[in-house]
């Protein structure tokens, strides 16, 4: 058996002439799969393999930001090496949401900044850009009905406006500018019945076309009382009787004197026109100014309107359609007042009593001294007007016939004629002859009754 070397031998250094020549260093043998990879280390060949199968990472082509994080997290950050592996999750959207957001809000205030700056500025805005907006409709209407009211004193501006807002006319402009460009026109107060998106040229047409307007035509007439005429007046325009009546309780208010008991006499007789809309009270004030208006053109002071009006409402139902008789009837009842007597006025009993349709009494009617307008049983005048009087029993009560007449009865009450007497004979022979004629025929009888 050979010696074995001892520990001398082992760990001691070589001769300078061994450390001159080194050995001649065999290569090692390697895998023929993983040239990189030593047969002599199994580490390294399992290592290799494990690689192949993962490609590796195209270092040599550039990464972006987002995939160099994305990568980092897929690692489980930057060492990428033995830490606990993350989960994988997909990458925050507020940026990109937060932009999103700004720009919708941006887009929404630049559409409210035009719609604002447009209204405003919209005849500035087509000026600049030149854009010319029509200001005239070219038709004669769309056939939506509207009642336009053109106001006592209103000029042509006043009337371009109205037309404007009402929607006849598309602007002011269309309608004056057609008023300015030919003679001046005059405007009828009233309502007229138009049509909207009129053409400035088609309205005015309609305006000074008669059959255009609209009014309610009330007729009353001479020697009616006022509840009569309520009711003519609710028939023109459709406003109920109740809301006259209500309206006449304040008939102080309206310009009736004051010491008058109701507004009955003050509403002065004729035909009337009434625009749509009007109330009761404004119907009630312009019969009562129209009355006003006609007493003071006669001459009447207002202290004495309430005792004129009195006595020409007498004249007034006692002549009946006998025009010529008033002013003789008047002097008759002026006579008795100067001398003390009663009047001695059935019409005035009548009225009275309720009858206002009557002329008629009877013996008790008459003889009723708690009925104020009892000329029969009470001095003087009644104590207010029994009718409306019209023009003519106002210039009889003004200006009575001289005479001396203290009677008179109409004998034939169809056509008014009237028998004047001095003596009470010769008025006993005049009842009489009506009498008479009463009894005549049935349709004479009518009247007498």
């Amino acid at each position: 058996m050979a010696e074995e070397p001892n520990w001398e031998d082992i760990f001691r250094p070589s001769s300078p002439e061994a450390q001159r020549t080194p050995a001649p260093v065999l290569p090692e043998a390697v895998s023929t799969a993983h040239p990189n990879a030593r047969l002599s280390d199994p580490f390294a060949v399992a290592a290799a393999e494990a690689s192949a199968q993962v490609p590796p990472p195209a270092h040599d082509q550039p990464q972006s930001r987002r995939e160099a994080r994305e990568a980092a997290e897929l690692t489980g950050g930057r060492g990428g090496g033995r830490g606990p592996q993350r989960t994988w999750e997909p990458p925050a959207r507020k940026r990109r949401l937060g932009w999103l957001w700004a720009l919708l809000v941006a887009f929404v205030l630049i559409i409210g900044a035009g719609v604002s700056g447009w209204t405003l500025f919209e005849p500035q805005i087509r000026q600049v850009l030149g854009w010319v907006a029509p200001t005239d409709y070219t038709t004669a209407g769309d056939g939506t009905k509207v009642t336009v009211v053109i106001q006592p004193g209103f000029i042509g501006s006043d009337v371009a406006k109205m037309l404007q807002q009402a929607g006849v006319t598309k602007t002011f402009t269309a309608f004056y500018s057609l008023l300015l460009s030919q003679p001046p026109v005059t405007f009828q107060p009233g309502s007229y019945q138009l049509q909207k998106e009129m053409s400035a040229k088609s309205a005015l047409a309609a305006l000074q076309d008669p059959k255009n307007r609209v009014v309610h035509v009330a007729v009353i007439k001479e020697g009616v009382s006022a509840a009569s005429a309520y009711v003519q007046l609710s028939a023109a325009t459709s406003i109920p009787v109740s809301d006259f009546v209500a309206a006449a309780k304040n008939y102080v208010a309206l310009g009736v004197p004051a010491q008058a008991p109701s507004i009955e006499g003050f509403l002065f007789p004729a035909t009337y026109t009434f625009n749509p809309g009007v109330t009761a009270t404004q119907v009630l004030q312009q019969l009562v100014s129209t009355m006003i208006s006609h007493l003071d053109k006669a001459g009447v002071a207002p202290a004495d309107r309430f005792k004129v009006v009195t006595l020409a409402s007498i004249v007034q139902r006692e002549s009946g359609p006998s025009v010529s008789d008033m002013h003789k009837i008047a002097r008759v009842f002026q006579n008795r007042l100067d001398r003390g007597m009663h009047l001695q006025s059935d019409a005035t009993v009548a009225y009275g009593t309720g009858h206002t349709n009557l002329v008629t009494t009877t013996d008790a009617e008459r003889a009723d001294a708690s009925n104020k307008y009892n000329t029969y049983a009470n001095a003087g005048l009644p104590i207010g007007p029994i009718g409306l009087p019209g023009d003519d029993a106002i210039d009889s009560a003004l200006h009575p016939t001289p005479g001396p007449w203290l009677y008179f009865v109409a004998v034939n009450l169809i056509t008014g004629q009237t028998v004047f007497s001095t003596t009470v004979a010769e008025h006993d022979a005049a009842v009489k002859q009506w009498q008479a004629w009463c009894h005549q025929s049935s349709e004479n009888m009518a009247y007498c009754a």
